[in-house]
């Protein structure tokens, strides 16, 4: 049956005044909600500062906690979690429409991750990522929706060029920008011992990924890799808000699938 252990932690960093990050997760009652409903992390960096920047962000999040509270026993996560993602969606839209928040527009970037049997299902919109680290080697496992990142797909920027580019925060897509919005979602077989980091760009953005990934080989214990992750990103310069969420697979239960019915393979 599959087991994992996490660890999850925000900062405000050293320059923001207010944290506009939000985390959130939901998990499993018993062995028999393992099976059928599994493990969910979720994870939203607010936009727009005053203009509610921290609502959108718990907004999202708490609309696609209870979501995932509600879903039916054994539903997919591949088709579930962009749902999921599009009633967040439509929360923030709404609420940066009503006459309580004035009208004024707000967002937030969102990365959720669902783990069952043995595999976990990603899907995002925006810049909070997702990475996996197995063996020692990490692999991101998001793809950032920002101008920076499409200008380097399409070969005008390189990637180093990209991580200084003025336009490197500018996003593309985003929650409550929108009515509808497309979440990138992707699903990947987990193994014993592997580790899946959910993190805003306050860690990603001025923490480069070989520092991550050595302090995640330095730190076995989750809850320290988590506070070494933050102070790094403080170390840096603590410009941005910090979130992180770390999951590491204990054990996992190798199933297949038949007619859209999962088995358990011997």
């Amino acid at each position: 049956m599959l087991d994992i252990e996490f660890a999850e932690l925000t900062d405000t960093g050293r320059v923001r005044e207010i944290n506009e990050d939000a985390i959130g997760h939901v998990l499993p009652s018993g062995p028999a909600q393992v099976q059928s409903q599994g493990w969910f992390f979720a994870m939203a960096d607010g936009m727009g500062g005053h203009d509610y920047g921290e609502v959108a962000s718990q907004l999202a999040i708490k609309t696609a906690l209870d979501g995932f509270r509600k879903i039916p026993k054994g539903v997919m996560h591949v088709s579930l979690l962009p749902r999921l993602v599009q009633e967040a969606n439509t929360a923030v839209y709404d609420a940066g429409r009503t006459t309580s928040l004035h009208g004024k527009r707000m967002g937030t970037t969102f990365v959720a991750c669902a783990l069952r049997f043995d595999s976990a299902v990603v899907s995002h919109v925006g810049d909070s990522r997702c990475y996996v680290f197995r063996n020692g080697r990490g692999t991101q496992l998001t793809r950032d929706h920002t101008v920076a990142d499409e200008q380097v797909r399409l070969g005008i920027l390189s990637k180093e060029d990209a991580a200084t580019d003025d336009v490197r925060h500018v996003l593309m897509r985003s929650l409550g920008n929108e009515l509808f919005v497309a979440a990138d979602t992707t699903t990947v077989n987990i193994l014993p011992g592997d580790v899946l980091l959910l993190c805003t760009d306050g860690l990603h953005g001025y923490v480069p990924d070989a520092a991550i990934q050595d302090i995640l080989q330095r730190n076995s214990d989750l809850d320290r890799a988590a506070a070494a992750l933050v102070a790094a990103a403080n170390d840096a310069g603590g410009h941005d808000n910090v979130s992180v969420q770390l999951i590491r697979v204990k054990m996992v239960e190798r199933m297949g699938l038949y007619r859209g019915r999962p088995y358990r393979l011997l």
